[in-house]
């Protein structure tokens, strides 16, 4: 098949839609498919490489380096008409997506959507708090207009679904979690890994990493307030919490830090290159997250995959992902997090071995070839819907 992904976001930007994307397109190439990518880009014109079409897009720094493209670009279009595509799938509602949709009518080709992102979190990063209200709901009626057009619709878990049906989307939904190669978390450079541990004085310490996007969404304030609330109560000197990633809340996080007095416990790394991720997963002890606002959750599976201990506020996103003291650990609040991370201190390596092994058995739902066989029905189907 010749297939288009439509996606404000892209390899080498981190974050769960770059990295659902980039997945895709390696995985349909390799299989043999003709796959193309089209995204934005920082250069002034439109640009084609390595099966890549990119459009003069506006950086929203409010965002974190999000870019906003037009709805339509001739001269992409022409590129993408001389493509002979069989498929277009949508992964944005915005600029780019509403192009992909474009380019599916005129070219009469079939259209697969899917919901990534639920942009009724984001609705502050534009209102900073006024008329918040008016503004979820026009982006719920935005979302179902967007999908509307597309022949078949695609979410990445259960909660998105029931999200969706809350919406008022009537059209048939298929739940595909996004899979992901696993073995890039498990071959990573022990030495590189004890490098940077050396480098930042980790050596001997039981490391609490937490990664992604520094947004107020992801609420790693909770977890800092938590870690404070911990080293309080039980005057721990063996652990340190560091952040990986950068984000619009990064100043506000190591301020945080700060008049907490634990600036010494807590270390921001910054943005790392993608290629780098596994080496600090190789490096912690626990993985930590207590955001609310995914729609899979990437990361825990990531950590999963490289066989790291998971403590992570509950969500109902989570419930078929982690099984609590099974497969990994909840807790609900930044009061309860203390309890339960000296808890899990309190576990043997053996029994902390158990749960990450039964961790990484249960996210084989998530592999690269069940992600395959299940998208490509959904294409199957799409196409069958357009003869």
């Amino acid at each position: 098949m010749n297939i288009a992904l439509f996606s404000d976001t892209f390899f080498p930007e981190v974050n769960g839609v770059a990295t659902s994307v980039t997945s895709l397109f390696n995985l349909l190439n390799k299989m043999g498919h003709n796959c193309y990518v089209v995204t934005t880009t920082s250069a002034k014109y439109v640009t084609y490489k390595n099966n890549v079409i990119g459009i003069p897009g506006l950086e929203l720094k409010q965002l974190y380096g999000y870019r906003a493209a037009f709805i339509f670009n001739s001269k992409a279009f022409k590129l993408i008409k001389s493509l002979k595509l069989d498929i277009i799938h949508v992964n944005t509602e915005f600029g780019i997506g509403q192009f992909g949709f474009s380019v599916a009518k005129r070219l009469n080709i079939p259209s697969v959507y899917t919901y990534h992102t639920m942009y009724e979190d984001y609705t502050y990063y534009a209102t900073k708090g006024y008329f918040d209200r008016f503004s979820k709901w026009a982006i719920r009626e935005f979302t179902r207009s967007s999908m509307i057009r597309a022949s078949e619709i695609i979410c990445p878990s259960e909660k998105t679904e029931v999200y969706l049906r809350s919406i008022g989307l009537e059209k048939m939904i298929n739940v595909v979690p996004t899979g992901f190669d696993f073995s890039r978390f498990q071959n990573y450079d022990i030495e590189e890994v004890e490098r940077i541990k050396k480098e930042h004085n980790l050596e001997e310490k039981f490391i609490l990493l937490c990664l992604g996007r520094l947004a107020k969404e992801k609420s790693f304030d909770i977890l800092i307030d938590g870690y404070k609330e911990f080293l309080d109560y039980y005057h721990d000197k063996k652990t340190m919490m560091i952040f990986v990633g950068a984000g619009p809340a990064e100043n506000e996080l190591i301020k945080q830090a700060k008049e907490l007095n634990i600036s010494d416990r807590v270390l921001f790394l910054g943005k790392v290159n993608l290629t780098k991720v596994p080496l600090f997963y190789g490096l912690s002890n626990l993985f930590l997250n207590a955001s609310i606002s995914e729609t899979q959750g990437l990361t825990f599976m990531e950590a999963m995959a490289a066989h790291r201990p998971i403590l992570c506020r509950f969500d109902n996103n989570l419930v078929n992902v982690i099984n609590n003291k099974v497969t990994g650990f909840f807790f609900q609040d930044e009061h309860d997090f203390k309890f339960k991370l000296h808890e899990i201190m309190s576990y043997s390596d053996e029994d902390l071995n158990k749960i990450c092994d039964n961790a990484y058995n249960s996210i084989s739902m998530f592999s690269d070839n069940t992600f395959y066989k299940n998208i490509m029905e959904v294409y199957k189907r799409a196409i069958r819907k357009n003869w």
